[in-house]
């Protein structure tokens, strides 16, 4: 289990971002009493000291997560993490073409219940691709490659605001169309959900210098790629970051 190391993608005396893998919880929760692998307790063994989770990402969703090395930088980042100082932007696989571009203000329920809570999630689409599987009751397969930012940060936001907008997210098996998530499983043995944490843009908390923190795709995102036509694209996704 110690020998597990996560992808550092910034480090600094006060934070530290990682590529969380698809697959593994940020902390211990009751929800999944079987998972033995946390992002948080990777981490603390990996640089040795303690970190603070100051956001989350869903279990099977991949890409940027950050940490505080200190809880009054974990403080400060609270206080603005919802603010326009921070800007998270999620590249993601939907059935269908969806719109060039929308907005979705579609209210979420709390997590224990009860009343809706505001949730806003603007999107644009990056590519389209129709490939000759019948899948469902159509002949052909359509799908957008698309560019996602949450403007507030709801417990599976885009998952629940893809679904009310009838194109579902690519292999989420909580609110996606099984008729897609079996067809990529079964005909090209791709099992993951298709939503990736790209990139994040912060003001530091403690320099004040502006920070743009990117994660590199994971391998089945090139593989996803090659079937939908998309190879350039992922590809070039991929290098956008890089100085």
């Amino acid at each position: 289990m110690t020998s597990v190391r996560l992808d550092i993608l910034y480090l600094d005396d006060f934070l530290v971002a990682v590529n969380k893998p698809a697959g593994l919880l940020v902390h211990r929760t009751s929800l999944d009493p079987d998972s033995e692998l946390f992002a948080v307790q990777l981490l603390r063994n990996q640089l040795g000291r303690w970190v603070y989770p100051v956001h989350r990402l869903d279990k099977p969703t991949s890409g940027v997560l950050l940490f505080a090395l200190t809880p009054e930088t974990a403080r400060k980042i609270s206080d603005s993490f919802n603010s326009d100082q921070f800007q998270k932007s999620y590249l993601t696989i939907l059935r269908g073409f969806c719109p060039e571009e929308g907005i979705i203000d579609y209210p979420i329920p709390s997590e224990r219940g009860g009343s809706k809570r505001e949730a806003v999630t603007t999107y644009k689409r990056l590519a389209m691709s129709e490939i000759p599987y019948q899948v469902g009751i159509f002949p052909t397969a359509r799908y957008s490659l698309a560019e996602a930012v949450p403007i507030t940060g709801r417990r599976h936001q885009l998952r629940r605001h893809f679904k009310h907008i009838f194109h579902n997210i690519i292999g989420d098996t909580q609110f996606g169309d099984r008729h897609h998530t079996r067809f990529f499983r079964d005909q090209f043995g791709l099992d993951r959900l298709f939503l990736h944490a790209w990139r994040l843009s912060m003001q530091h908390p403690e320099t004040n210098e502006r920070l743009i923190i990117q994660a590199p795709l994971p391998e089945y995102w090139g593989q996803m790629g090659e079937i939908l036509g998309w190879s350039g694209i992922i590809k070039s996704l991929n290098l956008s970051g890089k100085q």
